[in-house]
């Protein structure tokens, strides 16, 4: 069981959950990401199959090319139809983990721009997808970072991390825009494919910038947390003041 704040929390413990909650998510589909990319190796060693065959023999119903009997070699086929289950499944979790990770990352950074704004929300808000699913969309990733200059010690590994994002996505975009035209050169193709391994590591630039915008979530609450401790100190004295 996770420790939630109880519903009458101050509003940053929410905003802390809320961050948090973007965080599990993401974690969990980089560790089915993971988990599915290990089976799928496996099945790639797969390289030796049993040579048997098979005879199957249509029904008498049958008709035409279909009433044909065909050999079939049942080992290939199954190791070649368990590789296309592991691969779908890979990147499926591949693409589910991408999502939530940038996510998570657009989140915490939204969160840390509302503090800094001087607002209190008790929730992180993303947008949803469009495309019928309504799932959760990834929002920008900026943070105030001027304003944490000489204040918080993390601010170098943010800015890193921040770059490294912004690296990913602007070499998947140039994959996408030189794959979008009609006729792509051999030079422009060489381009394509280095930005396409260039972006493949966005899902985990973005998961690790999650984790340490969520850090500096943390000290741009230190402020509101200042405040809030303030203020129950001063409702306290009031009431000992009416109790005598």
């Amino acid at each position: 069981m996770y420790n939630l704040a109880p519903a009458n929390a101050p509003w940053f413990e929410h905003l802390i959950d809320s961050v948090r909650a973007l965080g599990e998510a993401a974690l969990e589909w980089k560790l089915v990401q993971r988990d599915a990319g290990t089976a799928l190796m496996k099945a790639d060693r797969l390289l030796h199959f049993h040579e048997g065959k098979v005879t199957g023999r249509p029904g008498p119903e049958a008709q035409g090319w279909e009433s044909r009997p065909i050999d079939r070699t049942p080992h290939s086929s199954a190791v070649f139809g368990i590789r296309k289950e592991y691969l779908d499944a890979f990147h499926r979790a591949d693409n589910a983990y991408e999502l939530a990770a940038m996510c998570f990352a657009s989140g915490a950074a939204w969160a840390v721009r509302q503090v800094q704004d001087g607002e209190t929300p008790p929730l992180v808000v993303l947008g949803l997808t469009d495309d019928g699913r309504r799932q959760l969309a990834p929002g920008s990733l900026d943070v105030h970072l001027d304003r944490m200059e000489g204040r918080y010690a993390g601010i170098g590994k943010l800015s890193t991390a921040y770059k490294r994002v912004c690296e990913c996505l602007y070499a998947r975009e140039v994959a996408e825009d030189i794959g979008a035209q009609s006729y792509v050169s051999d030079h422009e193709a060489s381009q394509m494919t280095d930005a396409s391994e260039a972006g493949e590591g966005l899902a985990d630039a973005a998961y690790a910038y999650g984790l340490l915008a969520e850090r500096a979530l943390s000290f741009v609450l230190l402020g509101p947390k200042d405040a809030h401790r303030k203020q129950l100190a001063v409702a306290r004295a009031e009431a000992d003041e009416v109790a005598q």
